[in-house]
Parts: C-alpha cells; structure tokens; sequence
C-alpha cells in the first residue's frame, strides 16, 4: 500500500503543487493496488489519503487513471482531482484541484480520447470535464438523487452511463440536444449501484443494485439481460479483466469478492474481507491477479483461476 510523504514546508503556498512520495519498492509498483483500490471511503478507513497531502481533511471516493500518469480524483470535499505521477514515478504531483459539486463527488470516470471525464456527486449532478483546460463543459441535473456510479463508453468519447439513488440508470450521449435516455432493466429491481461498460462491446454493460444483483445489459434490448443473485448485499463496484473472453470481477457490501464468466457463472469468490469491499483492480501485469481493498483496512491480492482452467497459485494474499 502506499504512505503519505509531507506536502512541503509549514507555510508553503497554497497555490504550490503538493507531492507524495510513493512508499519503498519499485518505482510506480505500488499504484495499481494502492491507487486504483483506494476508492474505499478513506474517511472510514482511516487509511492513506491523497487529499491529505495538500492540507484537508477530504477522503477520496473514487479514483481512475488518465492516460499513463495521470490520476484523477473524486473527493468528498465535492472536489476533482488531477494528480500525475512525475520524477521517473517517484513522486505524485497535484495538477488541479476544482470545486464544481456542492456535495461528495461519489465516481469520475475518463471519457475515450483522455481529454475528457464526467463526474456524479450527491448534489445529484453529472459534469463534464475539459482535463486540458480544467473546466467543466457541461453541467447536468436529470438525476432527483445522489449519483451513484458514472462509467465511460470504450471508444466513444460522447457516450456514458450514470445510475443514481433515484433509481434510475440514464444512458449519455452529449451530442444530442436531450443527452439523457433513460434505460429500464426489469432484472434489477432494487435502487442501482454500480455500472461498467463491457470493454468489447459498446452496446453491452454490466448494472449493480443495493440488492446484490448483478445484469448484463444490452442498450438496445434491456429487458433481455442476463441476470443473477451474485451478493446478498449491494454492489459497490466491478471490473473487467483482460482476458481474450473477460472475466468479470464484482465487489459487495456482502463483504465478498467473485468473479463471474460471460454467462455470469461464478469462477472465483472469496470471504477474506471482514468489512464492506470497496475497490477492486485487475493487475496489469498478471492476469490472473486481483487486488481489493476494503474498509477493514485490508489490501488483498487474489489468483483467480484463468479461463483456459490453469491452476491458480495462492489465493489469497494479505498486503
């Protein structure tokens, strides 16, 4: 995991770049389970915090990468974030810091093309941001509750979903005049959590709700999707793997981990967690490894079995 460097002297600027030093080990080895996992409420956690590195006591509610370097992130300041990795890795340099929610930013999320993100808060507003010129392009209210999950399009840097405690998952294109298409799954009947785009197919996503549900969606048919009770209690994230025939690892308040096949048959779960499981990476080196962190404080590290049904090796891994 990673540590907390000083931000600088007493009484440097406020306007000054804050840094953070990675913990030892190699340069930039510590980000995909530390950065990408630290989604969980670091308020409640009480565990290393970016935010703390430039003097508030704001936690980060959600993270994801820009490109190669970069990081941005939502805080529950009702800021986002831009940090970037600098000094051959070595350091974690702040870029911008912006107060355009008026409540927790709960999910960012980088739009295809790097040169934009959206943004969903409990103000009940989806934003879209301009990274370059760190301003918001588009302001949006078509949610009557908090947001709860925005996810990014593959391939398509106008199209996005967002899925809120008003019970609605809205389907985005910024290119219309009425960008906001409601979309009614009938498989989940519960309040939605948690939405991804499935990485090889633009008209396939995967919808989480508070009921442990989970769906895999097809824009133009939502009420064909292929469902199953995969947790007891709500989904508070997912990820795709890289495989040829990705995998897809699902995380709950259950305090569970699993990892389902494309028929959302279940492969891989793991109880290890002893509090809600609140972020979730696949490791860019190794396939077959999955990070989660959760709010018992516990980084974890998992060896799924492969889908050509190679032999996993340890299952799991306390950090």
């Amino acid at each position: 995991s990673a540590s907390s460097g000083s931000a600088g002297p007493p009484g440097s600027p406020a306007s000054s770049s804050p840094r953070c030093t990675p913990s030892a080990g190699a340069p930039g080895s510590w980000l995909p389970a530390a950065l990408q996992c630290c989604s969980a409420r670091e308020q409640q956690t009480g565990g290393s915090r970016l935010a703390a590195e430039h003097g508030t006591e704001a936690g980060v509610a959600d993270l994801c990468w820009l490109a190669d370097r970069g990081i941005l992130v939502a805080s529950d300041s009702g800021a986002v974030e831009l940090w970037e990795l600098e000094e051959n890795e070595s350091l974690i340099v702040n870029k911008f810091c912006k107060y355009e929610h008026d409540d927790i930013v709960t999910s960012v999320s980088v739009l295809a093309g790097s040169s934009q993100a959206v943004s969903g808060g409990r103000d009940c507003c989806v934003k879209v941001w301009d990274i370059p010129e760190q301003t918001v392009l588009h302001s949006y209210r078509a949610h009557s509750d908090a947001v709860t999950c925005v996810a990014s399009c593959p391939g398509k840097d106008t199209v996005f979903l967002s899925c809120a405690e008003d019970n609605r998952t809205l389907l985005w294109d910024t290119r219309c005049p009425k960008p906001a298409t409601r979309i009614v799954c009938s498989a989940c009947n519960y309040l939605p959590t948690s939405v991804m785009w499935h990485p090889q197919k633009s008209d396939i996503f995967v919808l989480g709700d508070e009921s442990g549900t989970v769906a895999l969606v097809d824009t133009k048919n939502p009420d064909s999707a292929l469902s199953a009770a995969v947790h007891t209690r709500g989904i508070t994230g997912f990820a795709f793997s890289a495989h040829s025939s990705p995998l897809l690892a699902s995380i709950s308040e259950d305090c569970s981990v699993a990892v389902l096949d494309s028929d959302l048959s279940e492969v891989f779960r793991n109880h290890s967690h002893r509090d809600f499981v609140k972020g979730l990476s696949w490791s860019p080196s190794d396939d077959a490894l999955l990070t989660t962190v959760g709010w018992d404080h516990q980084v974890l590290h998992h060896t799924v079995p492969l889908p050509a049904g190679e032999a996993s090796g340890i299952n799991c891994v306390k950090e």
